[in-house]
């Protein structure tokens, strides 16, 4: 009987709750801090600031996006569920468009460098300019990452998009 990868699933959580808990004080902050300067938070008369002009739409994961824990025990070297990626709002542009910051990272314990890295993306578009070797979309539902390239093991990339709602993003795809 195989036993459950505890040591795995305990590093992997740390070093993303840590990553979440930066990134939600970080943009936090700059994003309370924009629209108070901005004006576009308002007391509603109770001494609480509110945008509620504004709704956000959230892609709910579907049971069949279920995180996949990788079976190694067959010799594979990397999976899916290798790769972590984050995202999260950040200010936004001059003209009011909500941007969103993207963090793809490498989490494979094993040492592997993993390429060709495709992503499910939907009909992916930013009002802001992404660099397409970093990120683009080849079509419907299929976004490319690294140009195909490999990232290192423990590294990561991101970059910032700009569109009235965040994307859900999932990794469809990876190359060991």
């Amino acid at each position: 009987m195989r036993s459950f990868p505890w040591r795995r699933v305990a590093a992997f959580v740390a070093a993303l709750s840590v990553e979440l808990l930066l990134l939600a004080l970080y943009t936090g902050t700059e994003y309370r801090r924009s629209f108070a300067v901005t004006g576009m938070l308002k007391p509603d008369g109770n001494g609480i600031e509110s945008d509620a002009h504004r709704k956000l739409l959230l892609h709910r994961a579907s049971v069949s996006e279920a995180i996949e824990e990788p079976n190694r025990i067959w010799g594979d070297k990397c999976s899916r569920s290798d790769i972590a990626i984050t995202q999260g709002p950040t200010d936004p542009l001059p003209n009011g468009i909500p941007t969103y910051t993207v963090q793809i990272m490498n989490v494979c314990i094993t040492g592997c460098d993993i390429s060709a890295i495709h992503l499910n993306c939907g009909w992916f578009s930013s009002a802001r300019l992404i660099n397409p070797r970093i990120f683009k979309r080849l079509r419907y539902n299929d976004c490319l990452v690294n140009d195909g390239k490999p990232l290192r093991n423990g590294r990561s990339l991101s970059f910032q998009y700009a569109n009235t709602f965040p994307y859900g993003l999932s990794v469809s795809s990876v190359g060991c």
